[in-house]
């Protein structure tokens, strides 16, 4: 028989091995809520929400390699999606990942009951990974919200992969300068050109936050983008980000560089 001492230390270990494992396999992707985007100073509005190829092929690959994908928004809030990111031109050859994108985000459970940002920095050891696509809607809820600074500093602080996409590095500048981890970090995000032909011929109308790369450097990042449309993505250390929605197989292998580096510390 097992003395009660015994029983007690074996159920600790396995208790902190499987919390253990658990975290070794799970990633957290944060994303946007918004319906609407704000032009022009309020003179009109646009729907808006996450881009579906920078979130469903990011997440496609996190499964291909067998992690568990937990979803979170603020106030544990559906999700939406841009219908602009819905258009084929996103998807080049990608036309089966789309239809799959496209039931996804109506059947699946997780998806459609996302957890909350609160959640996310309350439980942040449960995760190895933090990856949050881009879209216009970040521009309206997540660039406003208490929890996103915090848990960028979190995940930065346990140098943990950190995946940000097209127009999510600007996320990076919702942290006070003085106190930003990344402040010196290569990063890369939508370019000057690509924001001129959204605001001019998808939008037809200019947003609160743009000049990304101007915002990013302004805060001690190190900008760089490709050519418009480039399949561009830049890591350092444990921050990676993309250029566009045509970013993601160079996201993608960066992304799994930073997971396997960081798994093989731990």
């Amino acid at each position: 028989m097992i003395n009660l001492k015994h029983f007690i230390i074996m159920v600790f270990i396995t208790g902190c091995t499987g919390n253990y494992l658990t975290a070794q396999k799970k990633v957290v992707m944060i994303l946007s809520a918004a319906q609407a985007i704000s032009l022009n100073e309020g003179e009109k509005s646009r729907q808006t929400g996450v881009f579906l190829n920078e979130f469903y092929l990011a997440y496609h690959s996190l499964q291909q390699q067998g992690y568990k994908v937990d979803f979170a928004t603020p106030m544990a809030q559906t999700p939406n999606i841009d219908k602009e990111s819905t258009e084929d031109k996103y998807w080049k050859d990608n036309t089966e990942l789309k239809a799959q994108a496209m039931a996804f985000i109506t059947r699946d459970s997780a998806f459609l009951n996302p957890k909350s940002l609160k959640y996310v920095l309350e439980h942040q050891n449960h995760y190895i990974g933090l990856v949050i696509p881009g879209g216009q809607g970040l521009m309206v809820d997540l660039a406003y919200d208490k929890h996103i600074p915090e848990i960028l500093k979190q995940f930065a602080q346990d140098q943990k992969p950190t995946g940000l996409i097209c127009h999510a590095p600007s996320l990076l500048t919702t942290i006070a300068k003085h106190e930003n981890p990344y402040k010196g970090y290569k990063v890369s995000a939508v370019s000057p050109i690509e924001e001129f032909v959204i605001e001019r011929f998808i939008m037809k109308g200019k947003p609160e936050v743009r000049k990304i790369g101007k915002r990013l450097r302004k805060h001690g990042l190190k900008y760089r983008s490709g050519l418009p449309k480039a399949n561009f993505a830049i890591k350092d250390r444990n921050l990676v980000t993309s250029q566009n929605p045509f970013s993601s197989s160079a996201f993608s292998k960066l992304y799994k560089q930073a997971l396997m580096e960081y798994q093989d510390r731990h």
